[in-house]
């Protein structure tokens, strides 16, 4: 296999933005919120640029309180990020959305690296600061999806018992979606890139495989967690 991978110029760059452009010109029309889309679209460059040169750092010192310094502000940033849907709620359930992200996601991280890839050493930064990444992320969509959904739910006179089920469903239904669609549909992210640096197609989906087992298992964990830590809160905020 080709073992180059194509660099991508500035310029080239910038023809990404175009598709992402048109929506936000959608969302002006439509008199939505496009500034937050333009706000996120910031945050997004901004961010990215930061953690490329930070993790340049990080993955040269390859110390252990480093990478778990980072893992921490991770969990504490994914549990506020969480409970942007519940905005009033925010404070209140902040501990609870931490402490339901470090059971799904944390225990999810520690199986898939010390269990699944074995890394040597155990805080090997460039497989585990990606990984726990992707798992907090998606740790995080499950437990605002379902603290939005619950919280209407409620709001609305359902028994908590009815309105956890529909909260849990409704924040498995992006990443059941993934699990239908995946080498159908799509080649999501981590094998697609594998792909792209001329590693095997079938070393690819084995890797592709654990993902898809921890994001569904950390979503799924976190969430029923988070959902199970905050029914005094809730009920007592209705």
């Amino acid at each position: 296999m080709n073992d180059s991978i194509y660099l991508i110029s500035v310029p080239n760059l910038a023809l990404a933005f175009i598709p992402v452009f048109v929506v936000v010109f959608i969302l002006f029309k439509w008199a939505l919120e496009y500034k937050t889309a333009l706000y996120g679209l910031l945050r997004m460059l901004g961010q990215l640029l930061i953690i490329g040169y930070f993790l340049t750092y990080i993955f040269a010192a390859n110390k252990a309180w480093i990478v778990m310094g980072v893992l921490t502000i991770m969990i504490f940033s994914a549990g506020w990020i969480a409970l942007r849907t519940v905005i009033r709620l925010r404070r209140k359930l902040y501990l609870k959305a931490i402490y339901a992200i470090l059971i799904g996601g944390g225990s999810t991280l520690a199986l898939i690296t010390q269990g699944v890839i074995n890394l040597d050493p155990w805080y090997l930064p460039r497989y585990l600061i990606p990984l726990a990444g992707m798992i907090f992320a998606n740790s995080m969509n499950s437990i605002s999806i379902s603290a939005e959904r619950l919280e209407s739910e409620i709001s609305r006179g359902t028994p908590y018992p009815s309105a956890r089920m529909a909260a849990l469903r409704a924040a498995l239904i992006p990443i059941t979606n993934s699990l239908f669609a995946v080498g159908l549909v799509s080649l999501p992210g981590m094998m697609t890139g594998q792909i792209l640096s001329g590693i095997s197609p079938l070393i690819a989906a084995r890797y592709q495989i654990m993902v898809m087992c921890m994001i569904y298992g950390s979503s799924g964990i976190s969430c029923a967690c988070f959902l199970w830590l905050i029914r005094a809160e809730l009920n007592t905020a209705t």
